[in-house]
């Protein structure tokens, strides 16, 4: 299971970046935390930007590897409505006057992405597809809660607030469709 130690790890540092230092002190924080712990609408913008862009690549990867249906599926729905959240989140950006501003969270969310992708690659068959499952179960877990415990609460712009409340259940409903997916493939 050296997906999900992954995975939990990345999501656990991603998270705490996303929520700040625990005891509040500067001199503890992260560069991830102190870039999140002052979020603008740009940064978050980027940090929506950035994990719409890792399902979509772990989809893609999952299209060309998998002979599972479920599979299959689940990953051609994950391509469309990120995609479709990204075009939302990039035009709204635009109609606003602002770009998206990468900052520690966002490349701290894509660099997980490529971890993920290097330990998904070499794998094959049943063992990728757990591994894939499992992957986007966790990192559903892990933007639910990015966005629950600091997206949308910083979040300054009344429209990209409630972008991110409609990402929120887009995602919630991934996260469902998920766990069934990795639940339904055979160990």
């Amino acid at each position: 299971m050296r997906c999900r130690v992954v995975m939990l790890a990345v999501a656990a540092t991603s998270v705490a970046a996303a929520q700040g230092p625990a005891d509040g002190g500067a001199a503890a924080e992260s560069p991830a935390a102190r870039a999140t712990a002052q979020l603008t609408d740009a940064r978050i913008a980027a940090i929506a930007v950035t994990a719409n862009k890792v399902d979509i690549e772990a989809g893609r990867l999952a299209m060309r590897k998998s002979k599972s249906v479920a599979v299959k599926n689940f990953a051609s729905d994950m391509i469309s409505e990120h995609t479709s959240a990204n075009k939302q989140a990039v035009a709204l950006a635009q109609r606003l006057g602002f770009s998206p501003e990468e900052n520690d969270f966002s490349r701290s969310l894509a660099q997980g992405g490529q971890d993920n992708l290097e330990h998904l690659k070499p794998l094959t068959g049943r063992e990728f597809d757990l591994a894939y499952a499992e992957h986007e179960v966790v990192y559903h877990q892990q933007v639910l809660g990015a966005l629950d415990d600091k997206l949308i609460r910083s979040a300054q712009n009344a429209e990209l607030k409630s972008l991110l409340q409609s990402v929120r259940e887009m995602v919630k409903a991934h996260l469902g469709h998920a766990e069934e997916m990795y639940e339904s493939l055979p160990k």
